[in-house]
C-alpha cells in the first residue's frame, strides 16, 4: 500500500521528574519530549494523520562530554528535520519503503552535519512511526493485524544484504503478539534502596525506594545499572540483594551503560560477583548483560568469557543498520529493541534471529525503555514489543514521572477511558497500572499503532528549528 507523506507538524512539551534517574554519565531530572505528526495520502487519494512520540534525551544517543544536554536535543531536532524534509521530497511509496530507500541518504546526510547513525536514527524512526500510525488508522486496522498482513510492504532490500530471498510477509503473518507483558523495573544509579538511603521523601504517595516499589508493583523481572567502579557496584549489587532476595522469585538483567573500557573490565566485575556470598542469588538471577563497553571500542573486540557467562546484547552500539550482525562475529548474544531506534530495525533484527536460529544459534531481542511517557510514546513501544512476542520489557516512564504530569487533565481522561486495562485511575491522576509485575496490552489491539487517541496539540509548544551547524 503506497502513499506520499504530505505535511509534517514537530512539537515539544517539557516534563519533570518525580524522582532523578542516573544511568551512565547523566543524572536526569527533567527533560523535552518531541511530537510528531504527519500527514499521508495514499494512491486513491485518501487521507489521514499519524502522530509518534518520544523524548529528546541527553547523553544517550551521543554522549560527547563536549556537547551540552542542549546541544544534545539540537541534534535529535535536526535528525528530525533532515528526515521530514526528505520524507516530503519522496513521493509515493510503501512505509517499509520509505524507510529502506531513503536509510543511506539520511545517514549521510546526519553524517555531513557531524552527526552519528544513532542520532539520524531517532528522527527515521518517529517519521517511521507516525507514517505507519497514519496508515493503519487509514485502513481502520490495527497494529498487529496491520503487520500480519504485511500493510508495510516489508520484503528484502538491498539497505539489509544479509537477508537476501527472506520471506518477511511469512514471518510477519506467523507473529503472535503477546496479550500481557512483565514491567522489567530500572533500578538507576542513585535510587534509594531503602528509606535510610533517603535526606527526604518527595512524599507524592508513590513509591520511592527499591523496597516500596518492589511491595507496589510486585515485578518479577528488574534491570539493574551499574557504574564500572567494581567496589562500589558490588556493595550496591549487595544492598540491592538483601531487598530482591525477600521475594519468592525474580529474573535480572544488567545494564553497564558503556561504563567499561572492555570486556574483560566487565568480566571482572562479574568474577567479584559470583565470589561474593551475598549475591550468589542474584548472580544467578541475570537473564543477560547489556551495552558493557563503551561503543567506541564494543564493536571492536570479542566479548570472550564475559558472553560465556552471561549472554551480552548491544544497545548503544546499535547505531548502523547492520551492527546486530557486527556484533554476533564478535559473540553478542542479542540486541535491544527500542521504539526510538525504530520498527523496521526491530522487525529486521528479528527476522535475524530467526536465520541465526535456524542454523543452531539461540540470538534474541530485548526490549529496552528511554522513558516512555504515558500516552502515545508508551503505547507504540508497548505495541513494538507485543508484535514482537517479548515476556518482558524495561519500564521506567511510570516510576520517574507521574503518570500523564504536564499534560492537560482532558488529555489523560481520554486515554484513561480509552485504555482502562492499560492505565489505573487514581487520586493522583490515570497512570500506567501494573498488576502483579504485569502490564495488560489488550487495548492495544485499536486502530493505529497502540492508539487511537491524540495528545493535547495546542499545549505543546512548536518546536524550534535545530541550532545545529548546517
Amino acid at each position: 500500500m503506497r502513499f506520499a507523506v504530505t505535511a509534517i507538524e514537530r512539537r515539544e512539551w517539557p516534563f519533570a521528574l518525580r524522582l532523578p534517574f542516573r544511568f551512565g554519565v547523566i543524572t536526569v531530572r527533567g527533560g523535552l519530549q518531541a511530537v510528531l505528526r504527519l500527514r499521508i495520502r495514499d494512491e486513491s487519494g485518501r487521507e489521514g494523520w499519524g502522530v509518534a512520540a518520544e523524548t529528546l534525551a541527553a547523553k544517550w544517543f551521543d554522549k560527547d562530554p563536549a556537547l551540552s544536554d542542549a546541544a544534545n536535543q539540537h541534534q535529535l531536532r535536526r535528525s528530525l528535520e533532515l528526515a521530514g524534509e526528505a520524507a516530503l521530497a519522496a513521493g509515493m511509496n510503501t512505509a517499509f519503503g520509505h524507510f529502506a530507500d531513503n536509510y543511506a541518504a539520511h545517514v549521510a546526510a546526519c553524517a555531513a552535519e557531524g552527526l552519528n547513525p544513532l542520532v539520524a536514527g531517532f528522527g527515521r524512526a518517529l517519521l517511521d512511526r507516525a507514517a505507519l500510525d497514519a496508515l493503519l488508522k487509514l485502513h481502520g486496522l490495527s497494529c498487529f493485524a496491520g503487520m500480519q498482513a504485511n500493510i508495510g510492504g516489508m520484503a528484502p532490500h538491498a539497505v539489509i544484504p544479509d537477508l537476501p530471498g527472506f520471506d518477511f510477509a511469512a514471518m510477519l503473518a506467523r507473529l503472535r503478539p503477546a496479550r500481557r507483558i512483565h514491567a522489567r523495573h530500572t533500578v538507576g544509579l542513585v535510587d534509594p534502596i531503602t528509606a535510610a538511603d533517603q535526606a527526604a521523601r518527595v512524599g507524592d504517595g508513590l513509591p520511592e525506594t527499591l523496597e516500596d516499589v518492589a511491595a507496589t508493583y510486585r515485578h518479577g523481572y528488574w534491570k539493574l545499572k551499574v557504574s564500572g567502579d567494581i567496589p562500589a557496584d558490588l556493595d550496591r549489587l549487595c544492598r540491592i540483594a538483601a531487598v530482591l532476595d525477600r521475594l519468592h522469585g525474580y529474573h535480572a538483567t544488567l545494564d553497564g551503560n558503556e561504563q567499561f573500557a572492555d570486556a574483560g573490565s566487565a568480566h571482572a566485575l562479574w568474577r567479584a560477583m559470583q565470589a561474593e556470598p551475598r549475591l550468589q542469588r542474584l548472580a544467578a538471577s541475570f537473564l543477560y548483560i547489556e551495552q558493557p563497553v563503551a561503543r567506541a571500542r564494543a564493536l571492536q573486540t570479542g566479548m570472550g568469557a564475559l558472553a560465556a557467562a552471561r549472554p551480552v546484547i548491544i544497545d548503544e552500539s546499535d547505531g548502523a543498520l547492520d551492527a546486530f550482525v557486527t556484533a554476533r562475529g564478535l559473540g553478542y548474544g542479542g540486541v535491544s529493541s527500542k521504539s526510538c531506534k525504530g520498527i523496521w530495525r526491530s522487525l529486521i533484527n528479528l527476522a535475524r534471529c530467526r536465520v541465526w536460529n535456524a542454523e543452531g544459534g539461540a540470538y534474541f531481542l530485548s526490549g529496552e525503555d528511554l522513558t516512555c511517557l504515558a500516552g502515545v510514546s508508551v503505547q507504540q513501544d508497548l505495541a513494538l514489543v507485543a508484535l514482537l512476542g517479548l515476556a518482558h520489557v524495561e519500564r521506567n516512564g511510570h516510576h520517574f514521572i507521574a503518570g500523564f504530569a504536564g499534560r492537560p487533565k482532558a488529555e489523560a481522561v481520554r486515554f484513561l477511558e480509552a485504555h482502562p486495562g492499560l492505565y489505573a485511575d487514581t487520586s493522583r491522576g490515570p497512570r500506567l497500572a501494573i498488576r502483579e509485575g504485569v502490564l495488560d496490552l489488550a487495548s492495544l489491539d485499536v486502530p493505529g499503532l497502540g492508539a487511537t487517541e491524540e495528545p493535547d496539540y495546542a499545549a505543546m509548544a512548536e518546536m524550534p528549528k535545530a541550532a545545529w551547524p548546517r
